[in-house]
C-alpha cells in the first residue's frame, strides 16, 4: 500500500524516454520550420503575410519544446495543455480559410482540403479537452494527497 508521499514521488518521476523526444522534435521542427520559412520571406519577393504567422507558429513550437526539455518540475500534464492550444491556434484558422476558399473556388480539391483541416481541426479540439481533463485529474489527485 502506498502513502501519500510515495504517490507523489510517482507523480512527479523524470519524464520518460518518449516524451523527451517528443519535445526534442518539437524544438527542431519548430526551429527548422521557422528558419525555412524566414530564409523563403527573405529570399522571395512579395509573399504574404500569412508566411510571418506560420513563422510564428513554428517558433511557439520551438519554445514548447525547448520550455517542456528544461522544466525540471512536475508539469502535471500542462505540456499537454500547451500542445493542445498551440495545436487549436495552428489549425483553425487554416480550417477557416480553406473552407472560405472552397466555398469561393467552387472544385472538389478545395472541397477535399477544406475537408482534411476540418477533420485535423477537431482532433486538435479533442487533443486540448483530452488534456484538459488530464490537467485537472492529476491536480486533483496531487489535492488529495495533500502535495
Amino acid at each position: 500500500m502506498m502513502d501519500a508521499d510515495d504517490m507523489i514521488r510517482r507523480l512527479s518521476g523524470p519524464v520518460s524516454l518518449r516524451r523527451r523526444m517528443a519535445y526534442v522534435v518539437a524544438l527542431v521542427m519548430g526551429l527548422g520550420g521557422a528558419l525555412a520559412i524566414g530564409l523563403l520571406w527573405a529570399t522571395e519577393e512579395r509573399l504574404p503575410s500569412v508566411f510571418g504567422g506560420f513563422a510564428v507558429l513554428c517558433l511557439a513550437w520551438a519554445c514548447y519544446g525547448g520550455w517542456a526539455l528544461t522544466r525540471r518540475t512536475p508539469l502535471f500534464a500542462l505540456d499537454r495543455v500547451i500542445g493542445g492550444w498551440i495545436a487549436v491556434a495552428a489549425t483553425w484558422p487554416l480550417t477557416l480559410l480553406t473552407v472560405a476558399l472552397a466555398v469561393d473556388r467552387q472544385g472538389w480539391a478545395g472541397w477535399a482540403g477544406a475537408a482534411v483541416n476540418v477533420v485535423l481541426a477537431l482532433v486538435a479540439a479533442v487533443v486540448l479537452v483530452r488534456a484538459r481533463s488530464a490537467r485537472a485529474a492529476l491536480l486533483r489527485r496531487k489535492r488529495e494527497l495533500g502535495g
